[in-house]
């Protein structure tokens, strides 16, 4: 019981870190055109991420039962999974770039699992999990996102070019604030579902190994003889991640909103809007989506679309070594947490 309450917490300050690594993903692009200040665009993209978190449970199930071999995992295993996320969530945090919570929580469990499993590869699930919901849409949608972005803001140029540039700031910068909720709604419904995976996991686990066969009567609710989201597993995430969300992340927030490209009202509503529509229907389809790749090709392409010219390479070139190395990186981590710990007696 001990080593799961570990684990719970483990996840929760995560989730917590992922609400603050990946709130830029949702405010960047209005806060650095002004339609909203830090403070207002953090409380939207908390209340939007709470109710976006609560809505539905596939990318959960994919998280929890479908990347690697249940029957291998144990808290231990969870747990130093978690414990590389968490490491390369606030390295790349501390440098202000936009890498990928999601990539490195994947990484994480699946080089955990590897060791758990002692080098048997083949308790990574590659056919029908890492393949076509990690792998494949890891390079699709940062190609949607760029010419998604690009697409659209092509388009509203069409119908705009002939408009006052007054005119265009104070239009989309009340379309922007419909296209930052959506964002921020879409991250929910992504990203939070992933520590649901997570706990359910462990919950799962805890019952199959009988860590919760002496737990009391009031206790019974966290025994789950298979694998389920729990309402209260829901609850907590979503709670926990708009926390994350309202403590902000400003170091991301200048790389994404700032450095990499200057944005105008027009062009943030289209990056947002590109990126939104991508992560709902990743979410809808259990697949557990980088939300910032998503947004930042978005911006990169709508950047392009306004100038060639406009986009500050060198920082794109940052952010990209960044997403290489996110999974191989926090694969290492979690395995060397699990046979760290495995030396020091603990499996």
């Amino acid at each position: 019981m001990t080593i799961f309450l570990i684990v719970l917490l483990t996840a929760l300050v995560f989730e917590y870190i992922n609400g603050f690594h990946d709130a830029a993903n949702a405010i960047a692009t209005v806060v650095s055109t002004k339609v909203l200040t830090p403070r207002q665009a953090i409380a939207l993209a908390a209340v939007f991420n709470l109710i976006g978190a609560l809505m539905g449970t596939a990318v959960a199930s994919t998280i929890g039962k479908g990347l690697v071999d249940t029957n291998v995992v144990t808290m231990i295993t969870i747990f130093s999974g978690l414990v590389g996320a968490i490491i390369w969530n606030l390295v790349t945090w501390w440098f202000g770039l936009p890498s990928s919570s999601s990539h490195a929580l994947i990484g994480g469990l699946c080089g955990a699992a590897l060791a758990s499993a002692n080098d048997d590869w083949n308790v990574l699930n590659w056919a029908t999990g890492l393949w076509p919901k990690v792998v494949l849409p890891m390079i699709l949608s940062p190609l949607a996102g760029f010419f998604g972005g690009a697409l659209l803001m092509f388009l509203l140029t069409m119908l705009i070019h002939r408009l006052r540039p007054r005119t265009v700031n104070n239009v989309f910068g009340k379309l922007q604030l419909l296209s930052a909720g959506f964002m921020a709604h879409s991250h929910g419904s992504n990203d939070a579902q992933k520590t649901m995976g997570i706990i359910a996991l462990a919950l799962f686990t805890g019952t199959k190994s009988g860590s919760f066969d002496q737990l009391p009567v009031w206790a019974s609710f966290l025994r789950t003889p298979e694998f389920a989201i729990n309402q209260w597993v829901i609850i907590t995430c979503a709670l926990v991640m708009a926390a994350g969300t309202a403590a902000g992340g400003w170091r991301i927030i200048r790389t994404l909103g700032h450095k990499m490209v200057k944005l105008q009202p027009v062009h943030g509503f289209a990056a947002e809007t590109t990126s939104a529509l991508i992560l709902h229907s990743a979410s809808v389809a259990g697949i557990p989506l980088s939300t910032t790749h998503a947004i930042t090709t978005s911006i990169m392409g709508v950047g392009v679309a306004k100038r060639a010219g406009a986009l500050k390479w060198n920082v794109v070139e940052r952010i990209l070594w960044a997403w290489v190395f996110t999974l191989p990186v926090c694969g290492l981590l979690g395995y060397l947490t699990q046979r760290l710990c495995g030396a020091l007696g603990y499996h």
